[in-house]
């Protein structure tokens, strides 16, 4: 007897159940278009956690139609694939027209649970009619850093736009140099931006402005539908979910670097990866950029520029509002909601329970002291989680990162009279803090350590970074060099607008 061999069955590709809800508004709000193709597709990677959120078995990764389909070279049935337009403000300066330069919308599917609909968007599929003379493509390293850190945002409990896959091709484009190309499918709700609306408004369209405004919030926002100012309402809660936003990213540490308007969800989604990163050694001035030279969005301007951006979109829905007054008090909320909900996260990251009068200079002194000494930012409050009241003995790890010893022993003394005052127990805050204060963030050289051997062909480190990444609070002893200190050679990595 000889064992005949099982055949080799590809996985069957899952029926989406695609709909159009965007391509449903007026044709001027997009082109449609179709993707690209590009030359001999290969699956760099796919991301198991993003697929169950539509019902996709990972075994159909490897195969052929999940590479075409997500490559841009084939199409999922019903779609109707579009790029929108949009305008904004890009450093501040007015842009004018902008859009989806490399962006193509296929459709909404539904999510697992069948609650919610959520959008696929392949980025780099192609040039579009807003590329301004751009070729339409992305390049194999923007293209595992934003998969990467999109769905790591994810798994901090930061909102985000999501990463299926990343597609790889050895066609070449030009940049600073000749790179290969790749393909992200992201996923979102809606990829609307505060630049949507100041297109409209712009453009003195108020027709397009409030048929745009109507959908966002019965799609989106659909209590707000019924309120006697739908559209004040809107603003405010826009405003309030951009204020916690900006205050989730200061809080782990995290810098988008072109927080222009185009870049901006309404809904209160991380959205549009480029140079970013995460705070290494502290400095409340670190520009994440190399291309912003003025440092307008440096990690001590992001909550700033969050507000400033709101009174942009502010700007853009005064004419559906009806009056500055009421377009300034939906607006005002921002200052106080940013600053409850920085408050909020801060007594989390140090273990407080209760919210005391001085606990404000208790936190400038942290700051002041970390900025002296450039302490990095993720190990200094993870470490803090292990600090022991009774113990000062222990504390050599915690201390070891401040040059200002001195400093430091005596705001930690500071520290634990604090921890005192509320009764607080090692065991019980050690592990709230560990699950508020991530061990693991995607540092700037984990990812170019992927990035390279990606570029080689072997995409074994961007899985495993992407698994470690997904499960940041944890331990994971095994991977403990990626908890560490960045090596010197990371002190030369520059991103940029081109990343």
């Amino acid at each position: 007897m000889h064992d005949v061999a099982a055949p080799n069955i590809e996985p069957t590709f899952p029926k989406l159940s695609l709909s159009n809800g965007f391509a449903a508004l007026p044709p001027e709000f997009y082109t449609r278009l179709m993707p690209t193709p590009i030359v001999a597709p290969y699956l760099v990677d796919a991301n198991d956690v993003a697929a169950a959120l539509i019902g996709i078995d990972p075994a159909i990764f490897p195969s052929k139609q999940f590479i075409d389909t997500f490559s841009g070279n084939q199409l999922l049935d019903a779609s109707q694939p579009l790029s929108a337009v949009y305008s904004g403000h890009q450093f501040g300066q007015w842009a004018g027209q902008l859009g989806d330069g490399r962006a193509i919308l296929l459709g909404d599917v539904p999510s697992y649970n069948a609650t919610s609909r959520i959008e696929l968007q392949l980025k780099g599929a192609g040039a579009t009619p807003y590329s301004r003379m751009g070729d339409g493509r992305a390049v194999l390293r923007s293209s595992i850093r934003e998969y990467l850190c999109s769905e790591a945002m994810a798994a901090l409990g930061i909102p985000t736009s999501r990463a299926l896959s990343v597609i790889g091709s050895d066609q070449l484009v030009m940049r600073e140099t000749p790179e290969t190309t790749a393909v992200v499918t992201r996923m979102a709700p809606s990829f609307v931006r505060f630049g949507s609306f100041e297109h409209w408004f712009y453009n003195k369209q108020h027709t397009s402005l409030k048929i745009l405004a109507d959908y966002v919030i019965v799609q989106f926002y659909p209590e707000l539908a019924a309120k006697e100012n739908r559209y004040q309402a809107f603003l405010a809660e826009v405003t309030k979910r951009t204020a916690h936003l900006m205050a989730e990213w200061q809080a782990v540490g995290f810098m988008h670097g072109v927080m222009n308007t185009d870049n901006m969800s309404i809904l209160g989604l991380t959205l549009d990866y480029g140079p970013f990163g995460f705070m290494e050694a502290y400095d409340q001035r670190h520009i994440c950029n190399h291309t912003d030279q003025q440092g307008r969005y440096a990690y001590n301007m992001q909550p700033q520029i969050g507000h400033w951006n709101c009174y942009a979109l502010g700007q853009t829905l005064l004419p559906l509002i009806g009056s500055v007054e009421d377009t300034e008090d939906a607006l005002k909320g921002y200052q106080n909601q940013y600053t409850a909900k920085y408050g909020d996260l801060l007594h989390a990251k140090l273990g407080l329970l209760t919210v005391q009068p001085e606990d404000d200079k208790l936190f400038d002194a942290m700051f002041a002291l970390m900025q002296s000494s450039h302490t990095d930012f993720t190990l200094f409050f993870r470490r803090l989680g292990d600090l022991q009241i009774a113990h000062p003995e222990n504390d050599m790890l915690l201390r070891d990162l401040f040059i200002d010893r001195a400093g430091f022993d005596a705001w930690v003394l500071q520290y634990r009279a604090r921890l005192q005052s509320e009764n607080s127990l090692d065991a019980v805050r050690r592990l709230a803090m560990h699950k508020t204060n991530p061990k693991y963030v995607l540092r700037n050289y984990l990812a170019q350590v992927a990035i390279e051997k990606a570029q080689k062909k072997d995409y074994s480190e961007v899985r495993k970074l992407l698994k470690i990444l997904q499960q940041p609070f944890d331990e994971q002893p095994e991977y403990a060099d990626y908890a560490a200190l960045p090596p010197d050679w990371a002190n030369g990595l520059e991103v940029s607008c081109s990343s």
